[in-house]
């Protein structure tokens, strides 16, 4: 039994970890000399392929990822050819007006990166121009919903506009500038991005943060764990952002992999905090902050408030791994109070039995578009995953007169999935 739920643990967490990832698009407006230029920097194949991009993030959960990869295997020049094609589509999906009055904005020049792996995003240029109205003040950009999300920003001026866009209006921009926000506005605004790249969208992240809690019952050790962590990605995040240190996500991605394979096992061989772990835990961390670094980049940092957005973003991760911690505590507590002696053992079969029915129940309830849109997967890869920590919480207590129950029951297996899924990990993105 405990083996078929790890095996079932680790085909839900490696079908996400095997995602063709989705990006938000990026935007650069200027306004200057009687034109307006908003250059977009995308992976245009899961549009030109007809994906409706709105609150996905992995082509696979379309159909349509065999379409979207026969585009990405293209030529460049065969891809703009395809692009400027479907120019028209483009031109009147995506809205610019000037003082509310709508310009004609019109596809002007494509470049495409070369060929390279079809599971992965490349980026496409698409620039568009138009002529600015004389004596025009503000510009504003719509951007429809099935593109996905754009992160627009105003370029050549000062505190220019920095948004995010999925399916709305910018509102007016001032082409002379002056609509950043002001810092307390900007570090709010990153929180949130910050806590989305943990939960929903950080399994690297989330796994590794699994692995640490799953060494001990005890406070302490998960502390000295997260401090270590914590310090660690915070640093090489800032450093990242800063472009001090800039290491190729081919290095990167690899090793945040094995890290995750490394605390797993260690939890698996020994349930104490050898003094090495903080150390090693530490350097792991380094590599996850330039992981968080490098999706920072794509989202980019308004110039006038990095720190702001910088302490916002990373004020999020940290937000999103306490909520991990915090929900994971929940479910396994009333496991650890049985196997201390502290709760009845009946109460507890009832509530954990009753935890997975729900849990399986609520995966097929709630398995629809409005989930996907919010969540970027279905409810089953959440959802499964906790109904079988339940079924493993329900061996530890049914078994409770074994020594170390909790540990045999609960957090070996879990760390054996989640190092079946790092190592799924490691050797796909270094042989794959």
């Amino acid at each position: 039994m405990r083996f078929v739920l790890i095996w079932m643990l680790a085909v839900v967490w490696a079908g996400v970890a095997a995602a063709h990832e989705v990006r938000p698009a990026v935007g650069d407006l200027t306004a200057n000399d009687g034109a307006v230029q908003l250059d977009l920097r995308l992976s245009a194949e899961a549009i030109l392929a007809g994906v409706d991009l709105e609150g996905v993030q992995d082509t696979n959960e379309t159909g349509l990822s065999a379409a979207v990869d026969a585009l990405r295997a293209l030529e460049p020049e065969a891809l703009e050819a395809r692009l400027e094609a479907a120019a028209g589509e483009f031109e009147s999906a995506i809205g610019v007006s000037a003082d509310g009055a709508a310009l004609p904005m019109a596809l002007t020049a494509v470049e495409t990166d070369p060929v390279g792996d079809v599971a992965l995003p490349r980026d496409t240029v698409m620039r568009f121009t138009g002529t600015l109205p004389q004596g025009a003040e503000t510009l504003e950009v719509t951007w429809p919903a099935r593109y996905g999300t754009l992160i627009l920003r105003q370029i050549g001026v000062e505190d220019g506009f920095t948004g995010y866009l999925d399916g709305q209006g910018s509102g007016p921009i001032s082409i002379g500038g002056g609509d950043a926000e002001g810092g307390w506005a900007t570090f709010s605004d990153y929180i949130p991005v910050g806590f989305d790249h943990i939960l929903p969208k950080g399994l690297d992240h989330i796994l590794f943060v699994l692995g640490l809690f799953f060494l001990s019952t005890r406070l302490g050790p998960l502390l000295w764990q997260v401090t270590a962590f914590t310090l660690a990605h915070t640093v090489t995040l800032a450093l990242g952002a800063l472009g001090v240190v800039n290491i190729p996500g081919s290095i990167v991605e690899p090793i945040i992999a094995a890290s995750i394979v490394y605390v797993a096992v260690e939890n698996i061989v020994s349930d104490k905090l050898h003094r090495w772990r903080p150390l090693v835990i530490f350097v792991f961390g380094l590599l996850h902050g330039l992981g968080f670094a490098a999706v920072l980049g794509e989202f980019g940092l308004p110039q006038g408030q990095f720190i702001p957005a910088l302490v916002g973003f990373n004020v999020g991760v940290e937000l999103g791994q306490l909520t991990v911690i915090a929900f994971v505590f929940l479910v396994v507590w009333l496991a650890q109070r049985v196997d201390e002696g502290a709760a009845d053992l009946r109460m507890a079969q009832i509530v954990y039995g009753a935890g997975a029915l729900i849990c399986v129940g609520l995966s097929f309830a709630l398995n629809g578009p409005g989930f996907v849109a919010a969540m970027g997967a279905g409810a089953p890869v959440f959802l499964w995953p906790v109904a079988a920590l339940c079924l493993l919480c329900i061996l530890a207590v049914t078994f409770v007169d074994r020594i170390d129950a909790y540990r045999r029951f609960v957090a070996v297996p879990a760390s054996a999935a989640i190092a079946l899924v790092g190592a799924y990990w490691f050797v796909e993105r270094v042989f794959l």
